[in-house]
């Protein structure tokens, strides 16, 4: 069972991401839920990973708020995609949320990597600004960090909120610098991958069909963010990437995914190409290598990955 943190700023395919390692109690033992600036503002990330927690009937997990704003920019976020609140579409609040706990995020990072028996993973779905700020505070937890996952970055995809910059890298370049330079055993997800896993209106409804509110807010959400997708772009098809799930996709599932090591440099000066990943594959620039990079999905093994997962909250619901 692997330790980990989840780092976020949901954002609806962040909790989709939550919701799927939360369901997967054995093969995670979740020591804390981390919240940063990035698709929302850190008050409003925190409430929203609080309603998350709550939906999923998971009050253990404690939730700890972070960095309100970039080591050096200013925030941009992405409310224009996910809604004023973070998670438009969901619904109503109902659920009794789970407090957050006082301790910053950072904070709570080096306290549990250096407290820990064994390696902790840090699952990275937002900017990159918590745990820049404790490598800068803790330099010497990039040794005892088990593996950084990172949603982020691209190569053949280009960007999503840039040309060439995807929205973790472009919200906060200089922190994706920090990590990337840190020495910790990195791991990025890449859009080159996760726009390879896109979610339509059956996968919608089969996700409705299921039993349980962590489905049916699943679906409502999903069902939201395409929609706005299609407004935002002008597009007539109703599929989106799941781009954070992806990422707890590929810790439950590795052989879901294929990818290699590479250097990558996070470009912060240029303003044409600030946030942009420079991915060497090959080994042109001499530099060592620092991550692996991945960039392959097999879209329907994780589609069906995504089903089974939202699909233990309604079974756990009839067990008790």
């Amino acid at each position: 069972m692997d330790r980990i943190i989840i780092d976020c700023d949901p954002g609806h395919d962040d909790a989709i991401a939550l919701f799927m390692a939360m369901a997967a109690a054995e093969a995670f033992d979740i020591a804390g839920i981390t919240t940063v600036a990035g698709n929302i503002d850190v008050v409003q990330a925190t409430r929203n990973a609080r309603r998350i927690c709550a939906i999923a009937r998971r009050q253990d997990i404690q939730i700890h708020a972070g960095c309100s704003r970039p080591i050096v920019k200013r925030l941009a976020d992405a409310s224009g995609y996910h809604g004023e609140t973070g998670l438009d579409g969901l619904g109503p609040d109902t659920a009794e949320a789970v407090p957050a706990a006082d301790n910053r995020a950072a904070d709570f990072i080096i306290e549990t990597v250096t407290g820990a028996s064994g390696p902790v993973t840090l699952v990275c779905l937002a900017p990159l600004t918590n745990l820049a700020l404790a490598l800068i505070k803790a330099p010497h937890i990039a040794e005892l960090i088990g593996e950084v996952v990172f949603m982020g970055g691209a190569r053949r995809a280009g960007g999503n909120v840039t040309p060439c910059a995807t929205f973790n890298l472009a919200c906060d370049p200089h922190a994706g610098h920090i990590v990337a330079d840190s020495g910790v055993n990195l791991t990025m997800v890449s859009l080159d991958a996760t726009s390879q896993v896109v979610v339509g209106s059956e996968d919608i409804a089969r996700i409705s069909r299921l039993d349980g509110e962590v489905a049916a807010a699943s679906a409502r959400m999903l069902d939201y963010f395409n929609r706005r997708r299609m407004e935002r772009y002008g597009l007539r098809e109703d599929q989106c990437s799941l781009n954070d799930a992806c990422v707890v996709a590929y810790l439950l599932d590795r052989t879901l995914f294929s990818g290699q090591s590479a250097n990558v440099s996070i470009e912060m000066a240029s303003g044409l190409t600030q946030g942009m990943s420079v991915v060497d594959l090959s080994g042109v620039t001499g530099r060592p290598r620092n991550a692996l990079w991945i960039d392959q999905a097999d879209s329907d093994g994780v589609r069906a990955l995504l089903h089974r997962m939202l699909g233990r909250f309604g079974r756990q619901a009839h067990d008790r």
